[in-house]
């Protein structure tokens, strides 16, 4: 697949390093530890500082530090071995190659947000890194793929928690020179697409972000022909004002059709990652009618390549939009479509208790050949929810199918770890990752090398976390009760729980706490200590989420739990590693069914670490009773505070009676062998079955292959 763009970085590197800037500006980097430890080589500690901008390193790093690394022997050796497998990855024949030969058009793949490194902030959560993963994934397989989504000027923001447990928003300015991203231009001019409102024109003009063999085009709405206020449209992630949430999405599904198509592409796939892009599914039936097609026959021909994946099953996370937005932004539109406004409207009608609505999932739903949940258990769920749509179908037919999250595993396993598999199972193990027989030999490994690579994750966690608050401690403005709540006391030797993710009501966080004195009393056993390390962001508008926070925060300045209960604050990609490599246990507590599948839980446990979780998403399908705990039952319950109460006990009585006591179970040599069979069980379990290679995988027999055959 040819780029269309350049990358405009240029550094003064000496001739002998000079490709250092080529991997720099390709996130093949972010996915290859070796890749990674070749910039960290170069200046340890700016590299940390600079939070793991290669860009940034390469151009500010002292010349006479990086002329006497050009004549460092070992450095130079290590710098030929990453070019080498670098070269290899782009040279060699791929799976999509071999086996679907068919596939020559791309993949058009859009997303509201994709996490691909931490440097890049165009994600908020999830959803977002599971983008980033496909992505990679792709580029992997070779499958043909081109990405849309925004160019976010002001990233997600920053997290700062208050005394009182507040979380407080910050936003900061990008400045896109220091990111792995390049304009897309044409005879040395931007390539921009325009969205015609009733009242005016709005341009977005495309950067582009290579993810290996993938490229990802992302707009931009800060063009100088726009009003101040569509310059803004892209600034943030997610605006809660529905009327840029509305541009937002129209300039995504609309705006994103008519980028890849000036960008020369003619995609043979059109998947939506969630709802927000369903606009894609109009345009692509308006080029038809342009053409002189009627627009029912357009939507039928279009709708064959389309395919839709939902997220969510709670209510709030499927946008709809009142009617007279539809109206204010899309009154010019709909007569292109051939259509009047009341047969627009019907396209995607949605009607509530509180009036009629334009459902995103509806129109996506009804003009995508095939839909998918994420998960088994979110599959039954989307069926029952949009059931309405097919009233002569059974629930159980209504079609919509699944296909469960996976994680990119090359770039969430431990380098240690995977430098294990490699000595332990053969070199080519990654590349075979997706067979379990070959995983099976991990009972051979012994229980001292997988315990005391567990050991040293858990050091490095620890160190990680008394660096932060030591930065914070030195910027000022943090009180000492809150260098003690960041995890500054952290014991590497204790039982460390982690529970990481977007703080939403439904997640309960708080669960863990709901009595209190008996997890005081649980965590401050003597000779078995406990440790719940918290992280996490709310929606900035989001304030029930903020509220859980704050919660959560003021239990964890309690001076009972001896700085055993941490929240960690600003939640990241980077953040993110270092907890699901170096905790004992991965907590997740749904209120089931509200956790279409999570991801989170998967890349502790190829990690080794234990997942101890509600039945809920992917759990439900992983759990096999000796590679973690579940929590609670699988099973619908009465009410919320029933559901709650028999949870809650349900967790404390594992963790009183089984978590604590097979963790400190230990031998001689302070080795916990019946834990460490565990750990063993969640790999052997987890990495083969839910890996972004199995999903993708999926994605392409169950959908995009048949789809080209339509």
């Amino acid at each position: 697949m040819k780029f269309l763009s350049k990358p405009p970085q240029k550094f003064n590197l000496p001739k002998s390093l000079a490709r250092l800037g080529e991997l720099a500006t390709n996130l093949w980097w972010t996915w290859h530890p070796e890749a990674t430890r070749l910039f960290g080589r170069l200046d340890y500690d700016l590299w940390e500082h600079l939070g793991h901008n290669p860009i940034r390193l390469l151009r500010e790093i002292d010349a006479a530090r990086i002329n006497l690394i050009a004549k460092d022997a070992e450095y130079l050796a290590a710098y030929a071995e990453v070019f080498e497998k670098y070269d290899a990855y782009f040279q060699k024949k791929t799976w999509a190659q071999t086996t679907h030969p068919e596939i020559e058009n791309p993949i058009a793949y859009f997303s509201m947000e994709y996490g691909l490194h931490e440097t890049l902030p165009i994600y908020s959560g999830g959803l977002g890194v599971l983008a980033g993963d496909h992505l990679k994934e792709a580029s992997d397989l070779g499958l043909p793929l081109a990405a849309v989504g925004f160019m976010y000027a002001q990233g997600y923001f920053s997290q700062r928690i208050s005394e009182d447990g507040w979380q407080e928003a910050f936003n900061k300015s990008l400045n896109f020179e220091d990111l792995p991203v390049a304009l897309v231009t044409k005879n040395k001019k931007p390539v921009t697409v325009e969205i015609k409102f009733p009242d005016r024109t709005l341009t977005a003009q495309i950067w582009e972000v290579r993810v290996g063999r993938v490229p990802l085009y992302l707009l931009d709405s800060n063009v100088e022909s726009n009003t101040e206020y569509d310059r803004q449209l892209t600034a943030r992630l997610y605006w809660s004002d529905l009327d840029r949430r509305i541009m937002q999405e129209i300039l995504l599904g609309i705006g994103g059709v008519r980028a890849l198509r000036a960008l020369g592409y003619a995609p043979a796939v059109w998947h939506m990652n969630e709802g927000h892009a369903a606009f894609l599914t109009l345009e692509r039936a308006r080029e038809l009618v342009s053409k002189g097609h009627a627009f029912a026959d357009a939507a039928q021909q279009c709708r064959a390549q389309n395919i839709f994946t939902t997220h969510t099953p709670v209510p709030a996370g499927n946008d709809e939009f009142p009617l007279w937005l539809i109206d204010k932004y899309l009154a010019s539109y709909w007569p292109e479509l051939g259509l009047t406004r009341e047969e627009f409207v019907q396209v995607a009608a949605h009607q509530q208790p509180h009036g009629e609505t334009y459902s995103m999932p509806i129109l996506a739903l009804k003009l995508s050949a095939k839909s998918n949940g994420v998960s088994e258990l979110h599959g039954q769920v989307a069926r029952e929810m949009w059931k309405f749509l097919w009233p002569q179908r059974k629930v159980k037919d209504a079609p919509i199918d699944y296909v469960t999250n996976g994680i990119h595993t090359r770039n969430w396993l431990a380098r240690r770890f995977n430098l294990l598999l490699e000595n332990e199972l053969g070199a080519d193990w990654y590349a075979r990752l997706d067979d379990p027989a070959i995983i099976q030999k991990i009972d051979a490994i012994s229980d001292e090398k997988i315990w005391y690579l567990h050991l040293h994750l858990k050091h490095k966690l620890a160190f990680y976390l008394r660096e932060r608050v030591r930065d914070r401690w030195r910027a000022g403005g943090f009180h000492p009760v809150q260098v003690v709540s960041s995890g500054v006391l952290i014991n590497p030797y204790a039982l460390t729980i982690g529970f990481a993710r977007r703080f939403a009501t439904y997640k309960r966080a708080s669960l863990v706490l709901a009595d209190v004195e008996r997890l005081l009393e649980l965590i401050n056993r003597p000779n078995f200590p406990v440790q719940i390390i918290f992280a996490g962001k709310a929606h900035p508008a989001d304030d029930p989420g903020k509220q859980l926070i704050q919660k959560v925060y003021r239990t964890v300045k309690k001076a009972e739990t001896g700085g055993r209960i941490v929240f960690i604050e600003d939640y990241d990609m980077n953040l993110a590693r270092y907890l699901v490599q170096g905790v004992d246990v991965w907590l997740n507590t749904p209120r089931r069914p509200y956790e279409a599948s999570g991801t989170s839980g998967m890349k502790a446990a190829i990690n080794g670490a234990l997942n101890f979780s509600v039945l809920d998403g992917w759990w439900r399908e992983a759990y096999d009773g000796q590679n973690g705990w579940a929590i609670g039952k699988d099973q619908a319950y009465e009410s919320p505070e029933i559901q709650d109460a028999a949870d809650a006990e349900d967790l404390y009585q594992k963790l009183e009676h089984e978590l604590i006591p097979m963790y400190y179970e230990r031998d001689a040599k302070e080795i916990p062998h019946a834990w460490i069979a565990r750990m063993k069980r969640a790999m052997q379990t987890v990495i083969p079955q839910f890996s972004t290679r199995r999903m993708l995988k999926q994605y392409v027999e169950k959908f995009y292959a048949p789809a080209l055959k339509k």
